[in-house]
């Protein structure tokens, strides 16, 4: 055995290229790609604009279960015959959906490509959606919501979003709605709903040696025979801050440690402050490094970890720190969580902690757009959030670039300590009189 005594040394930083991006009308729709040579790998991606936002108000969860559904079988094939032909090209289906869009992707060496599509297109666009499987696709995602909700935390989160967006609209409602939502929809409900936003054209993305494939054969693919306009995306909602802040108490009777979810709203993803903005939330509350997680965890040892940062979609954003404290320290850890955003707003950040926020930041940029599907993912933030084809190239320097005056300014802008809703979960008997001492603000009970 040969030990080397004097390790190598680093070796010089290479710099960070984002892949070369095509975009191209072809068969009545659009294709968004990049290029990647050399690679085997391949990813398509069908874009559709039929995210939760979509989803009526009382129905929240279609596109959780039309997501599993379309994996039920097609009009070509039943459910085994489906997963035989999928499985046979070494890939799978993956459905899922945010807020702005609903996203269907496979990901196939490159010669496969061509017939992984066709099958991606066929559960897209001719799900089989017969009513046995539909509702029993229901069932299984009610019961999979119960089971979460019996866990703290899924109720704090959609309290504090009804409070911030309010109840009485789609963005105030949980993303995956409830278990009593989902558990109230019916085969209509799903059926419709592929009716209005799955025959769309949508966006294909592709992620691959664009010199081994052709985009134009896709795209006849995935478009012949998808009709109707684009949808309308609407602009950013202007969501008021509260005029006050205060405590919204989720009675967990017997719980021994209190669930904190602390938010406001914040600006849309495309909005011109998103970097500094982002670097002021991984300050305050990104990261390990952060200064809630050192204050809290570290110093006063209230946790084992405290997270707040910065969230958006296409029309609206949220500002929301998250953790779970012991019961006994529940006003403290509310007190100081507070204290250091107020801080933070007060005195904006200082540059040592400013440089570590940003060499990990664009560190992680770099580290996460590596392979073919988190290229294609990042296409997709191209075409949802209308952002320029060199947004990526341009985004690491961006972030490297952020001086200190920029990142403070963000965060006066963009912190807003007295307008924080402060939900708590936890045992009432045992926490309410202590919220009231605290005099953060006015301590309600909600109502379940």
């Amino acid at each position: 055995m040969t030990l080397i005594a004097t390790r190598p040394g680093a070796g010089a930083a290479r710099p960070y290229r984002f892949p070369q991006v095509v975009r191209r009308s072809a068969a009545g729709g659009q294709v968004v790609a990049a290029h990647l040579p050399g690679q085997n790998l391949a990813v398509a991606l069908l874009l559709l604009d039929g995210g939760a936002g979509r989803e009526p108000v009382g129905k929240e969860g279609l596109g959780g279960v039309l997501a599993k559904a379309l994996e039920e079988g097609t009009a070509q094939r039943d459910a085994t015959a489906y997963a035989l032909a999928i499985e046979a090209l070494g890939t799978e289906l993956v459905a899922g959906l945010d807020w702005d869009s609903f996203q269907v992707s496979v990901q196939v060496p490159v010669d496969r490509l061509g017939a992984a599509v066709e099958l991606l297109t066929e559960a897209v666009r001719t799900p089989k959606l017969d009513p046995a499987d539909v509702r029993r696709v229901r069932d299984d995602e009610a019961t999979a919501l119960r089971m979460d909700w019996a866990n703290p935390g899924p109720r704090a989160d959609a309290v504090l979003r009804a409070d911030l967006f309010g109840a009485d609209n789609r963005w105030g409602r949980p993303l995956y709605g409830d278990p009593d939502s989902v558990a109230a929809l019916d085969v209509d409900d799903v059926t419709v709903f592929h009716s209005e936003w799955f025959i769309r054209p949508g966006t294909l993305i592709v992620a691959g040696d664009l010199d081994r494939i052709d985009l134009d054969a896709l795209a006849a693919t995935v478009f012949t025979g998808a009709g109707g306009a684009a949808p309308d995306k609407g602009g950013p909602i202007e969501v008021p801050l509260s005029e006050r802040r205060r405590i919204i108490l989720v009675d967990r009777p017997g719980s021994v440690q209190s669930t904190l979810r602390l938010g406001h709203p914040s600006p849309h993803r495309a909005h011109p402050d998103h970097v500094p903005m982002t670097l002021a939330g991984t300050v305050l509350g990104g990261a390990f490094t952060s200064r809630l997680n050192h204050l809290i965890r570290e110093v006063r040892g209230y946790t084992y970890g405290i997270r707040g940062d910065f969230a958006s979609s296409r029309r609206f954003g949220r500002f929301a720190i998250s953790s779970g404290v012991q019961t006994a320290v529940t006003a403290p850890a509310l007190v100081e969580a507070v204290g250091e955003v107020s801080r933070t707003r007060l005195t904006g950040v200082t540059e040592d902690e400013l440089a570590v926020a940003r060499s990990w930041r664009a560190g992680q940029l770099s580290v996460e757009l590596q392979s073919p599907r988190a290229i294609a993912s990042a296409l997709t933030t191209l075409v949802v959030h209308d952002l320029p084809d060199d947004y990526h190239a341009r985004l690491r320097e961006a972030l490297l670039a952020a001086t200190v005056e920029e990142v403070s300014a963000a965060a006066v802008a963009h912190l807003h300590p007295e307008s924080l809703t402060l939900v708590v979960e936890g045992d009432s008997a045992l926490i309410r009189d202590d919220l009231v001492a605290a005099g953060l603000g006015e301590v309600v009970d909600h109502a379940p």
